[in-house]
């Protein structure tokens, strides 16, 4: 019975050191994982600096929007254009994508030019531009930025789109974004 006893006891003893080894290498695996997960967010957030750097600022804080908004009104009754708001900051890396697509997107950005009055109106820290967004429904706190603000001829708000459905990939889909743009070229409206 005895050594019985001892075996089983020996036999516990092998058990709970293969137990506690094997938890051990689970804690040491998790640890590791958890070593590479920031590592790879680190990763991103220096590779998202690094893009955002490179692209061109169209958002301007210290200029009073609401002036510029209403000089586009002017302009754009003589003109008989539409007015495309592009509400974001410099902060944003998908508003300085967008910026940045269109730019580079020579079908776009010609179509942009001949047909439309464009305007970045910036929401920062710095110049959240409290009344004009409340103007226009707060349309950054229902979709995020950037978010797009249409004013017909007359500085009347005819619509408002969410980004992300133009989206593709870490991009914009060009074809999406063309048809958006063909939307509202009318300014008869």
């Amino acid at each position: 019975m005895k050594k019985h006893l001892i075996k089983l006891n020996i036999l516990g003893i092998a058990l709970l050191s293969m137990t506690t080894l094997a938890q051990q290498k689970n804690t040491s695996k998790k640890t590791n994982e958890t070593k590479k997960t920031e590592q790879s967010v680190s990763d991103k957030k220096k590779a998202l600096e690094l893009e955002k750097s490179r692209l061109i600022k169209p958002y301007h804080p210290e200029e009073n929007a609401e002036e510029k908004i209403n000089l586009l009104v002017e302009k754009a009754t003589k003109e008989n254009k539409n007015i495309i708001i592009q509400a974001g900051g410099n902060w944003c890396i998908w508003c300085l994508r967008f910026n940045q697509f269109v730019q580079d997107t020579p079908e776009l950005k010609e179509l942009v030019d001949r047909k439309f009055l464009y305007y970045h109106l910036n929401w920062s820290p710095e110049n959240k531009n409290t009344q004009l967004f409340e103007k226009y429904g707060n349309p950054g706190e229902k979709y995020g930025y950037p978010v797009f603000i249409i004013l017909n001829k007359k500085g009347e708000m005819i619509h408002t789109q969410d980004s992300s459905v133009l989206e593709k990939g870490n991009s914009y889909s060009e074809q999406k974004v063309k048809e958006f743009f063909l939307k509202y070229v009318d300014a008869s409206k």
